[in-house]
């Protein structure tokens, strides 16, 4: 399933363009339990002639005030063989009266549509109104925050109930921000902190609040309210800072500005969490009765605070049932008297807490966007008919994921070989296989997570391989700690390990410069693949060629080539399978899942059965060797086996686990069997311990992975290849063990 989404997008900074962000990553971790592979692009809204410096997945913008942009923007849509459009709604993004100029957009967009709707008025101007039927008859379904909107949609705007699906706003898993990483500031301790946060203006009502500080001051001196926030772009634009200073005046005035802080900045999503955690109480003393949907509201319950607000439309959904206390608005003696009470019972307040904290865990961003991706399967005739139930629970726990270790083992050349303990061994150089585990596995974090702290070592791994790079698209094998250079020529399967790793890049670069660099180097080295003749070769360079496809798949040229190779491992599987040995080669040595996983993948781009029927095979064959009492048991490179001689079971490698992960992912992709993905969680428990040594391979202490499994122990030098092995499992395999409505059972 391929999405767009239009709305604002960070670094732009609104409360839409956060909103925007988790929701699109929510529904990008989600997707990946499901058969349908999901890429989404987001086109951006800028405001006037600004311009920003967008993440990679943002691919287009769209100027509000410019119609004939809106109209661009979807005959691209149009044309980019999307399934859906996802809008996010609110009348201040789009350009024209009430955002009239979206219209324009919508009526040309041929794919289906689902609208997000920030704000739904009961009484709504002439365009308000107008433009928010028209949205409803273009949009497929319109996702509400709050169930009193479906009403409203339904009486005021004559949207048919069956059109409107009610999902809540999303907020972070608190429960995964550790009580030992909350910091407090410095002039809070010894203080109870009543807290607001978000964009300034006068619409906010924290006037109210300062008027209710006298009173409370008098009972609890060890009071203060922190005002937490910058001044809404818009508002700053047409009057500056006048709301903020009337805010400090009245302090002043009132005689209680000791007591009141206010924090002028703009902060990150992990910053804003550490602040809800510090707090004892949080207000919305918002002014108007009709906001239908409040995300500081949802973060404060979600990060449990005492929450006390107005009782406009989503405080008086989201605080029911005892989840937190509403006062009237502008009655700033209500809310003293609420705020006294709690602070004169503690225990009433860790109550309030408590329950506030328990229900934010079930909206957390990764069940919103599983409903999202529900939404978006019932919306599109052609998945319609695709099951999305959830599996099984269990107690599976992964652990955190880090780069610390791989960043230890990296320097200015690139990614050291080998190490002694987790201590780099600067004697053994660098290869170009390992730079090129390394730049796919920097890659991956990076999409996974869009963090720009990964550029570095993608920049730092992609000169490597540029440097390596022969006039002919060969590659140099090893560079020494002195950049001198060992083996002209490298070895067929670092070469399509290389072609892996430029076509992952191709496909998710995070940047221009990234793209056009490893799409040279691509290029070049596919002219050297004549000289190519080993399985592991075919299988990675076709690994390749299907994330180049996956980017550009009208390049018939690029799957003829694939095919080609795929070709090759049929001929060499039909060479020498007989009763008893369904494999490519007359024995069983390393990286084995990855040649079945090429075909599957391959099957992925042709569809042809050919592929498929050698893929399950030989999947089947590997498996019985190395399935054994509920784990996995890998062929040990001691000795090799063949037809007449059973495999060593020692000394295992991470790589080896590796190739099984990509091997039943490729596999799932294609067929869809549950049971594909026990075998995975099988493979991924193998480097935590469930393997024939009963002990983990990753080392929390380091985060990095030790070399393998040897007869009697654990090889504790944790090289790159071994490291980088585990990294991409975890990453690999964490969206389909690690999520709050789906798991795998054992």
């Amino acid at each position: 399933m391929r999405i767009a989404v239009l709305g604002n997008y960070p670094p732009r900074k609104c409360g839409i363009a956060t909103f925007t962000e988790n929701l699109v990553n929510s529904i990008l971790k989600a997707s990946h339990i499901h058969r349908l592979e999901l890429e989404i692009e987001v086109i951006a809204m800028n405001d006037g002639d600004k311009d920003y410096e967008y993440p990679a997945i943002v691919t287009k913008t769209i100027q509000d005030q410019k119609r004939e942009e809106y109209i661009k923007m979807a005959e691209y849509v149009n044309k980019g063989n999307f399934d859906l459009c996802l809008v996010q709604h609110e009348y201040g993004i789009y350009g024209g009266e009430s955002g009239l100029l979206l219209l324009s957009f919508l009526q040309e967009l041929k794919v289906p549509v689902a609208a997000t709707l920030h704000t739904i008025l009961t009484r709504p101007s002439f365009h308000q109104r107008e433009i928010l039927k028209k949205i409803a008859e273009y949009a497929d379904r319109l996702i509400v925050m709050n169930s009193m909107a479906i009403g409203f949609l339904a009486e005021i705007y004559d949207v048919p109930r069956h059109k409107v699906v009610h999902i809540q706003h999303g907020v972070p898993d608190f429960s995964n921000f550790h009580t030992d990483e909350v910091t407090i500031p410095e002039d809070w301790n010894g203080k109870t902190t009543m807290l607001t946060f978000g964009l300034l203006g006068r619409s906010k009502g924290i006037e109210t609040v300062i008027r209710a500080m006298p009173e409370i001051i008098s009972k609890h001196p060890d009071i203060q309210y922190v005002i937490l926030g910058k001044t809404h772009p818009h508002v700053l634009r047409h009057v500056g800072e006048e709301y903020r200073e009337f805010l400090q005046n009245l302090a002043k005035e009132l005689k209680v500005e000791k007591h009141v802080q206010f924090l002028n900045k703009y902060l990150s999503e992990e910053d804003l969490m550490n602040y809800l955690l510090a707090a004892d109480i949080y207000v919305t003393p918002y002014l108007n009765k009709a906001q239908i949907t409040s995300g500081t509201l949802s973060y404060a319950v979600s990060g449990g605070c005492a929450v006390i607000s107005t009782p406009y439309w989503h405080a008086e959904e989201l605080l029911a049932e005892g989840r937190g206390r509403l006062f009237d608005f502008n009655d700033y003696k209500a809310l003293s008297e609420i705020v006294i009470d709690l602070m004169d019972h503690p225990d009433e307040m860790e109550k309030l807490k408590k329950k506030a904290f328990d229900y934010g865990l079930t909206i957390s961003w990764p069940r919103i966007g599983y409903q999202y991706f529900q939404t978006f399967a019932n919306i599109n005739p052609k998945y319609q008919t695709l099951k999305i139930s959830p599996l099984t629970e269990n107690e599976f726990q992964m652990p955190d994921f880090s780069l610390s270790h791989l960043e230890r083992l990296t320097d200015d050349n690139g990614i050291v070989q080998h190490a002694v303990g987790c201590i780099a061994n600067y004697k053994t150089g660098y290869c170009l296989d390992d730079n090129s585990r390394a730049l796919i596995v920097s890659t991956m974090a990076y999409h996974r997570f869009m963090e720009e702290r990964y550029y570095p070592l993608i920049y730092r791994y992609l000169a490597f391989l540029m440097y390596m790079q022969n006039e002919d698209g060969s590659f140099k094998d090893t560079l020494t700690y002195l950049r001198g250079i060992e083996g002209e020529i490298t070895s067929d399967d670092a070469h399509g390990r290389a072609i892996w790793a430029l076509g992952y890049l191709i496909r998710f670069a995070p940047c221009d410069s990234f793209f056009h660099i490893s799409h040279d180097l691509f290029h070049k080295s596919i002219g050297y693949l004549d000289k190519i003749s080993h399985q592991r070769g075919y299988a990675n360079t076709i690994f390749g060629l299907y994330h180049y496809i996956k980017r550009f798949p009208d390049q018939e040229r690029f799957i003829k080539l694939m095919e080609k190779l795929a070709d090759k491992l049929v001929e060499t599987f039909n060479q020498h399978k007989n009763s008893k040995w369904d494999w490519y080669e007359p024995v069983l040595t390393y990286d084995n899942g990855l040649i079945p996983a090429a075909l599957y993948q391959v099957y992925e781009i042709t569809e042809n059965l050919k592929y498929l029927k050698v893929a399950e095979a030989s999947r089947k064959f590997l498996e019985s060797k190395c399935l054994f009492n509920g784990h996995l048991t890998l062929v040990g490179n001691k000795e090799w086996p063949n037809a007449n001689r059973e495999k060593a079971n020692f000394a295992q490698q991470p790589l080896d686990a590796l190739a099984m992960i990509i091997m039943y992912e490729s596999m799932w992709k294609v067929t869809g069997d549950k049971s594909t993905l026990r075998k995975l969680r099988l493979s991924f428990e193998w480097f935590l311990g469930k393997n024939d040594l009963n002990l983990p391979l990753f080392d929390p202490e380091t985060n990095g992975c030790n070399d393998g499994l040897e007869e009697v122990a654990v090889n504790r030098n944790q090289g790159a290849e071994s490291t980088i092995s585990y990294l991409m499992s975890w990453l690999l395999a964490e969206p389909y063990l690690v999520n709050n409505d789906v798991k795998i059972t054992a």
